[in-house]
């Protein structure tokens, strides 16, 4: 099973790259993510790779880092979703983002994807909330496994989100605020401050 394919790039398609390895060119699907992150035709380039075998065919999916790669694989054990849509989720919705969108049981974020409809988002927030835990995020992102004070639905922590989102704030964007102001502040920071730290947050 092919990894990892490390070489030149030789073509750049809207959903796929053609890597040059010693002469030979292998198809890798990616998200508009890591189609994004290549270098120009003729560069070298290294890619993570999911290889993807049935009776028909034998597809190749690209990752430029091993936390969208891992996302991925994730997204795929839930029912309906196959390694394209996997692509498309991860297309709409960076893996930077895509814990917090999870935990916070964003739906509507997830139904940008193209594919993914409301049945379906609910599906991967019920399946996946319990197994994020475990993947890293690309530096220097937080992981989407925050720690359990922004996102556990009670207390200053609560508050602050609650007032970000009274603000006009989304709920993924406001819990991303308020936990990097809860990690900056410490535990002792009330509800106030914890808001005007989340406002400085998101203003960055």
């Amino acid at each position: 099973m092919i990894a990892k394919l490390a070489g030149v790039v030789e073509q750049i398609e809207p959903d796929a790259t053609v890597i040059d390895v010693n002469g030979v060119g292998y198809l890798a699907y990616c998200s508009t993510r890591t189609i994004g992150r290549l270098p120009t035709p003729g560069s070298p380039a290294r890619l993570l790779i999911e290889t993807h075998v049935r009776e028909d065919h034998i597809h190749l999916y690209g990752f430029i880092d091993a936390a969208e790669r891992d996302w991925f694989r994730l997204l795929t054990t839930v029912q309906g979703v196959g390694a394209r849509l996997a692509l498309s989720i991860l297309s709409a919705v960076s893996p930077e983002t895509l814990g917090l969108v999870i935990l916070s049981q964003d739906k509507p974020a997830l139904t940008r994807a193209e594919g993914v409809g409301p049945r379906l988002a609910a599906r991967i927030v019920n399946e996946l909330r319990d197994k994020i835990g475990g993947i890293p995020a690309s530096p220097p992102l937080p992981s989407p496994a925050l720690p359990n004070r922004p996102v556990d639905g009670s207390g200053r922590t609560a508050d602050a989100i609650s007032a970000l989102e009274n603000l006009g704030v989304g709920r993924t964007e406001a819990i991303g605020a308020i936990a990097a102001a809860s990690r900056r502040l410490g535990n002792e920071a009330g509800a106030d401050m914890l808001i005007k730290a989340g406002l400085e947050e998101l203003a960055r």
